[in-house]
């Protein structure tokens, strides 16, 4: 899967952080998540804010939507795209009350946090 390649990136090499954060993102199975703060503790390095602007700078190469905020809020600004992702993957979601401001459902984040262990187990 070849990153460099994508005209939203800068062109040149990687830092070698953003590089690690990226390779996290990809072993993030389908239908799963983890929190920004998720991939810098597996990392051991950076923190929530630092793999956020990683994803934000260069996140568009790599499953981006399967990175997100702990309170399972949806991306702003891309809430749409990242809904169609979880939708075909099966991400399990909650569904918005009719009070939520755009009726967007948020990701249930007990059931789709995804450990980081080997394998891909299946969540119900």
């Amino acid at each position: 899967m070849g990153r460099m390649s994508k005209e939203s990136e800068p062109a040149g090499e990687l830092p070698a952080y953003a590089e690690r954060v990226l390779d996290v993102a990809e072993l993030i199975p389908r239908g799963r998540v983890m929190t920004y703060g998720d991939v810098a503790e597996w990392l051991e390095e950076g923190g929530p804010r630092q793999v956020g602007r990683v994803m934000a700078l260069y996140g568009g190469a790599v499953p981006w939507w399967r990175v997100v905020r702990a309170d399972g809020h949806l991306l702003p600004g891309h809430e749409l795209r990242a809904l169609d992702h979880y939708r075909e993957e099966s991400t399990p979601l909650r569904e918005a009350s009719r009070a939520a401001e755009g009726h967007l459902p948020r990701l249930d984040m007990r059931r789709a946090r995804w450990d980081g262990r080997a394998g891909t187990e299946a969540h119900n």
